[in-house]
């Protein structure tokens, strides 16, 4: 890697969640005029890019990832004009903006689907995947949905079956079709032409599926009380060889527009896989993802020794000149507060801003926003009602601005509900110099000020029980990242020498360190070599 880094190497990116993040309109939905009067406190924190999920046209059957329309705004959200106010404001502000891409389905409702549907010698029939019945009039094969149950849907009209991965409302598109393939760069095209920054890119490991249709076999491993999508191992359906193919054909687009418009476009794959398989999304030459997102520290057992080994053959595994990318949290998965615990939290915060590599914080985690508590009648998400116990909405919950009415997020009741009595808000923790919002300042500026912690090298210091500690370097600048992983105080066993820049606690700046320092329970510290 060259002295020179692109933006996105140094950088950090915010995803919000847009139903959840601010209500203009008083209808109790987020929206995008919402979203653009709380940029500057995006910009405030000290992140380089927002990521949108889904704001397209779309009947809401998964929220926003069921798309009619890839170019136009929902109403719920706004207009185009008001994507445009907010991409200015953004631009102003020093923040790039990314979009979510949805690429491997398209909702029922969408124009093209509705002409698929509609014969079956209609010229966009074979822009999806049909199948006829098996002999005894079941399912073509047993491929499961990620959501649950058969991955077919049945259309009456045309007697035949359709491919979906995730709700029956969201037909599988046939990437293997090259005027599909087109029609998905248009729309890459569309809103890079608009400013769009990037993309991050969906549910891209079920983009193309096995040719001949073949069954997919059991997972012997699978016991009853897990995900029922899980009694199959997707070897048909999901991670195929020719998705890589596609992937380059995206990042061939955003290479062109970046090339005929000035600045380079973000490519980010969302792939749930580790090893080789995540290796392999960086492409030939890493001409694939700029990243492919690395969700071990999601999945992974919140323990010191195996978070330290997989951050050690993470970075063995990287493809020559890739660059990484961290994620403790998302839309999809429970909030790290309530995984790890509010003291863990501030831990996992150091941790996340202080890897070689680009982080991605989910809207509310700065302020320590644990999984919404929501009764079985408020559930929406569909994968609720499909998998109970598997739902997606606790991490969902609108943003906890003040201690106002329903958390300051809007002033109708929320489209999911925000906790009663006392809770995380930014108004509260704005006033409190030592808050989770504060530790999340300081580490982004921090990080901001230091090129070692955020393109310098790695290399593993100490880890043993609960301690993990490495070394970040660059330009002769060189940090220690010691971090305690439990619930009482652990010493540093190796020397090091140097002065506290940062503490999750937020009260050791400045302390000398020789030799051994001892870190209090849920603590990390950044150490500034000494001279």
């Amino acid at each position: 890697m060259s002295e020179e880094h692109l933006w996105w190497q140094k950088g950090v990116v915010y995803q919000i969640y847009p139903r959840s993040f601010a209500d203009s309109n008083g209808d109790g939905v987020g929206d995008l005029p919402g979203i653009t009067g709380k940029l500057e406190y995006v910009a405030s924190l000290g992140v380089d890019a927002v990521w949108l999920s889904p704001i397209f046209p779309s009947p809401m059957a998964d929220f926003g990832y069921d798309v009619s329309d890839y170019m136009d705004i929902h109403p719920m959200f706004g207009t185009l004009e008001d994507f445009d106010s907010l991409v200015e404001k953004a631009h102003s502000l020093g923040l790039k903006v990314l979009l979510d891409y949805v690429p491997n389905h398209t909702s029922d409702e969408h124009e093209w689907f509705v002409e698929s549907r509609s014969s079956r010698d209609n010229p966009k029939r074979e822009w999806y995947i049909w199948r006829d019945a098996a002999p005894d009039g079941g399912f073509p094969n047993n491929w499961l949905s990620e959501f649950g149950g058969a991955a077919w849907a049945w259309d009456e009209a045309t007697g035949q079956y359709y491919y979906r991965a995730y709700h029956e409302k969201q037909p599988d598109l046939n990437w293997r079709n090259p005027e599909v393939r087109e029609a998905m760069m248009d729309v890459l095209r569309f809103w890079m032409n608009r400013g769009v920054d990037g993309f991050r890119v969906d549910a891209v490991n079920h983009l193309v599926e096995d040719e001949s249709f073949r069954d997919d076999p059991p997972n012997p491993e699978w016991r009853e009380g897990d995900a029922p999508y899980l009694s199959r191992i997707p070897v048909h359906t999901s991670n195929l060889p020719e998705t890589h193919a596609e992937v380059a054909g995206m990042r061939r687009t955003l290479d062109a527009h970046g090339e005929a418009h000035g600045g380079e476009r973000l490519l980010i794959g969302e792939v749930y896989l580790s090893g080789d398989e995540l290796m392999a999304y960086y492409g030939e030459a890493n001409a694939g993802f700029h990243m492919p997102t690395n969700m071990e520290l999601v999945r992974a057992a919140w323990d010191a020794r195996k978070i330290s080994a997989y951050i050690e053959s993470y970075e063995a595994a990287l493809p020559e000149g890739a660059w990484p990318n961290w994620v403790v949290g998302n839309h999809d998965n429970g909030r790290i507060a309530s995984r790890v615990g509010v003291g863990q939290a501030r831990v996992a915060a150091m941790l996340l801003l202080t890897l070689r590599g680009t982080p991605t914080i989910y809207y509310g985690d700065e302020i320590g926003m644990t999984d919404g508590d929501i009764p079985p009648e408020l559930e929406r998400d569909p994968v609720a009602k499909s998998s109970p116990g598997f739902g997606r909405d606790p991490e969902r919950t609108p943003m906890q601005w003040s201690e106002g009415e329903n958390g300051g997020f809007s002033t109708a009741e929320p489209w999911l509900p925000v906790p009663d009595g006392n809770f995380a808000t930014v108004e509260s923790q704005e006033k409190d110099s030592r808050s989770m919002l504060a530790l999340y300042r300081n580490l982004l500026a921090l990080r901001r000020s230091e090129d070692a912690l955020s393109v310098g090298s790695y290399a593993p210091f100490e880890v043993r029980d609960d301690l993990l500690a490495f070394v970040r370097e660059h330009g002769g600048r060189r940090f220690l990242v010691a971090l305690n992983f439990g619930d009482g105080s652990v010493d540093l066993g190796t020397p090091f020498g140097g002065r506290i820049v940062l503490s999750t606690h937020l009260d050791r700046e400045g302390e000398d360190v020789s030799g051994s320092v001892s870190l209090r329970a849920n603590e990390g510290i950044v150490v500034e070599a000494g001279g």
